[in-house]
């Protein structure tokens, strides 16, 4: 067994005790799931744009996601995250394989942590994940309030 499986594993048996313990309430709970590591780098930026595509630069730099996108819209709160080769998606095909949604995203995480340490985003959560293990590729959306004004703004992200 190799390391990145192993850690794999013991992240997957954490999310599906959490899962079975919480259920549709634990999502809320591990959100500073993988903030360590990129609070740990030097991520520049005045506006989303330079935060968000500095915070992809140092995930792809490390290897975690081979190619990784973004778009803002849905009003300006809703963020989609497009990541293809990320190093925890055994985890989520095995969570899935066993009837459990995955709900723990570190990379998103490390993404919307940037958000409000440095642009002082009010609140941010990740809002559905979608993964497709065929194409190995994730798209996640997210929810970014950057105001308390914000909070509670409502559009159809199925038509973004």
């Amino acid at each position: 067994m190799d390391r990145t499986e192993y850690f794999n594993d013991m992240i997957y048996r954490l999310e599906e005790l959490l899962y079975h313990e919480l259920s549709g309430m634990a999502a809320w709970k591990v959100e500073f799931v993988g903030t360590d590591f990129i609070q740990s780098k030097d991520i520049k930026g005045d506006n989303e744009q330079d935060v968000i595509e500095n915070t992809i630069k140092e995930i792809t730099g490390a290897g975690l996601v081979k190619d990784m996108t973004y778009a803002i819209g849905g009003k300006g709160v809703m963020l989609k995250l497009t990541m293809k080769g990320c190093i925890h998606l055994p985890k989520e095909i095995k969570l899935k394989k066993d009837k459990i949604e995955p709900f723990v995203c570190p990379i998103t995480y490390m993404v919307l942590d940037q958000l409000i340490e440095k642009l002082g985003y009010e609140t941010t959560y990740l809002a559905d994940l979608d993964i497709d293990e065929k194409s190995g590729e994730c798209d996640v959306h997210c929810a970014i309030y950057e105001t308390p004004e914000k909070i509670g703004l409502v559009c159809d992200w199925s038509e973004e």
